[in-house]
């Protein structure tokens, strides 16, 4: 997976709508099918999202959806993420290391980031320019 496939998945994800109320039901195609129920409805649409414009249909498209809820809430939880990307009227700018990094570190038994292991792919600083 790479850093632009994630930020495929968030553009796609900020640009959906919210699923129709009620706990949404995604299916995974797996043998045999998983079906997970989404109690919380912003990962209920973050979801929703993805499924629309990537799929859910391949291991692939799970890793991507997987991936950006694991992003979602490192960004919502995690204090010292905050200096990687920038809520703004026009939407939330993602700083394109903290893509990249995401799209690298293993996901945790609990399905999120080690952020030992995601902040060992960023610079020192926020501020410091890299190159995309």
């Amino acid at each position: 997976m790479t850093k632009r496939d994630l930020e495929q998945a968030w553009e796609i994800a900020q640009a959906g709508g919210v699923p129709a109320m009620g706990a949404p039901r995604i299916r995974f195609a797996a043998q045999p099918p998983v079906e997970l129920v989404l109690e919380d409805r912003d990962a209920a649409a973050w979801v929703a999202a993805v499924e629309r414009g990537i799929g859910l249909s391949s291991a692939y498209g799970v890793s991507v959806c997987l991936r950006l809820l694991a992003l979602v809430a490192l960004m919502a939880q995690a204090g010292w993420v905050r200096d990687w990307f920038a809520l703004g009227r026009a939407g939330t700018e993602i700083r394109p290391e903290l893509l990249r990094a995401a799209a690298l570190v293993r996901l945790n038994e609990s399905g999120g980031f080690d952020e030992t292991a995601i902040r060992a792919l960023l610079p020192a600083r926020a501020g410091q320019d890299s190159a995309t």
